[in-house]
């Protein structure tokens, strides 16, 4: 059974429409159909503290083209969930009523905690031994969220008001770094070995840029490389040479220097990009209620959900 997800982020709206499938006795969402379109909420809410007329305008059209997409695959249910530029627009609430009078898509602005928790969600579906101790870092446009799990319980979880486009708009306080080191320092046995787990749309484009495999490390020194790499690119040399996007070109530096610094902090040399995220999460987790209810699958009408 289809589910279509949309997520509404800082840099970009994407949507994804998968289903959860088995494959030799090991559940994974499959990925059918993937939309990106750049938004860029978080350049005008990190600037002015709201998104404008003309954006709000361009944020109805993606949704209803997202909503178009969702009824050419029959997807079962759909779920928008939006993130930080959301969180923080104060005329949020009014463009969340704005896109459901327009669309009938209700959109769920989460917490950092919520964005987390969706994404653990499918992250245990990954072919790793969960009982190990592991971090999770997930950058974001607007946020960075760190988690600490233990024996597969997490034990400890914080966003950190960093991202992409915060460091591009300079709109990222000081105490930020130290606060991270603070948080880290307090949270994280360094001593004890941690696998390190990367999400996040810049970090699968860096573990693609450097030639690795499914679920293959990349190293802090390789990742510094590349980033010295592309620094000393324009923005169209950037776009010519790695075949980026340019609303990928210009934050993916910010992305690895986040990165890299939180790895330094926790004294880990390499890192596992296993290329899953929130829209990943929100599929999964509508699949886990569905089979759930124990209901009989009958496609409802897009934009509600099935009760």
């Amino acid at each position: 059974m289809r589910y279509g997800a949309i997520d509404i982020g800082t840099n970009a709206a994407r949507l994804l429409v998968g289903e959860v499938t088995t494959e030799n006795g090991h559940s994974f969402v499959k990925k059918i159909s993937y939309t990106r379109i750049p938004l860029r909420l978080g350049e005008e809410v990190f600037e002015d503290g709201k998104i404008s007329s003309k954006k709000a305008a361009d944020f109805v059209k993606t949704i209803k083209a997202f909503r178009l997409i969702s009824e050419i695959f029959e997807v079962r249910e759909l779920r928008a969930c939006a993130t930080s530029a959301m969180r923080e627009a104060v005329n949020g609430l009014e463009i969340k009523e704005l896109i459901k009078k327009e669309t009938n898509v209700e959109i769920d602005i989460i917490s950092g905690n919520e964005e987390a928790d969706l994404i653990f969600g499918t992250f245990f579906l990954l072919d790793f031994d969960k009982n190990v101790s592991f971090v999770v870092i997930d950058v974001g446009g607007g946020s960075t969220e760190v988690s600490v799990f233990e024996k597969g319980e997490r034990l400890a979880a914080k966003s950190f008001e960093i991202g992409t486009i915060r460091l591009l708009k300079n709109k990222v306080k000081d105490s930020i770094w130290k606060e991270i080191h603070a948080w880290i320092g307090t949270h994280v046995d360094v001593k004890t070995v941690h696998q390190i787990f990367a999400t996040g749309g810049n970090i699968n484009k860096v573990h693609k840029m450097l030639g690795a495999q499914h679920m293959e490390t990349i190293s802090v020194r390789k990742m510094k490389e590349l980033r010295d790499e592309i620094n000393d690119l324009s923005l169209t040399q950037r776009v010519e040479k790695f075949q980026l996007k340019p609303d990928r070109a210009d934050v993916i530096v910010p992305a690895i220097d986040i990165y890299v610094y939180i790895m330094k902090e926790l004294k880990c040399k390499n890192i596992i990009v296993p290329k899953i995220g929130l829209s990943d999460g929100m599929i999964y987790d509508m699949y886990l209620k569905n089979n759930k209810k124990g209901k009989k699958m009958i496609p409802s009408s897009i934009g509600e959900k099935v009760n």
